[in-house]
């Protein structure tokens, strides 16, 4: 079936979904394997650790790591799957109805505040940066930036660079800002 003409990025979103997922599922996929390593050695080191500004362990110990009694990547995989696997259904021409684009929405916008959260709690609580976390970070937003635009935005669709753009620029000068003192040490 041919996407309606209506609809903004009728080629991209296919690959966005199938790509951006498949990112995010191996990001969340390998924090998941940082994690249970973790759980088996406490003294174990992850390999996102890299220094005291890039350390998972830092941010695996910490009770924002589980916000739901249970390791947060288990979310990421679940929901890098459905991504996923809806970027590959719809390449090999699945119509989705209504309610599941809806449904794909909740899930994405979800994604998309709890992302915003770990951001908040990486820079001002934590204070440590996950590498893995920010892949998820970094795919998480143009999934719901695209999801959003082809559901709800079709008359912002013209501005989709400029928007994706700024919100990675924002998140950037944030941990910029917030690390500008260990950065500029660096030099």
């Amino acid at each position: 079936m041919r996407p309606s003409p209506s609809e903004p990025f009728p080629r991209l979103l296919p690959y966005l979904l199938l790509i951006g997922g498949g990112i995010g599922l191996v990001a969340a996929f390998v924090l998941a394997v940082e994690k249970i390593a973790l759980l088996k050695n406490p003294e174990y080191v992850p390999s996102c650790s890299i220094n005291p500004v890039l350390s998972c362990g830092s941010i695996m110990s910490t009770s924002q790591a589980e916000l739901f009694g249970f390791p947060n990547p288990l979310l990421g995989i679940a929901g890098f799957a459905v991504v996923t696997t809806t970027g590959a259904a719809l390449l090999a021409g699945f119509p989705p109805k209504r309610w599941f684009w809806l449904g794909l929405q909740l899930g994405a916008t979800a994604g998309i505040v709890f992302v915003h959260w770990l951001i908040y709690q990486s820079l001002y609580v934590i204070g440590a940066l996950c590498p893995y976390c920010m892949i998820v970070w970094a795919v998480t937003i143009p999934v719901f930036l695209y999801v959003t635009l082809r559901n709800f935005g079709r008359s912002f669709a013209r501005h989709h660079v400029i928007v994706l753009t700024l919100w990675y620029l924002a998140v950037l000068a944030l941990i910029t800002v917030r690390f500008w003192t260990y950065w500029s040490s660096l030099i």
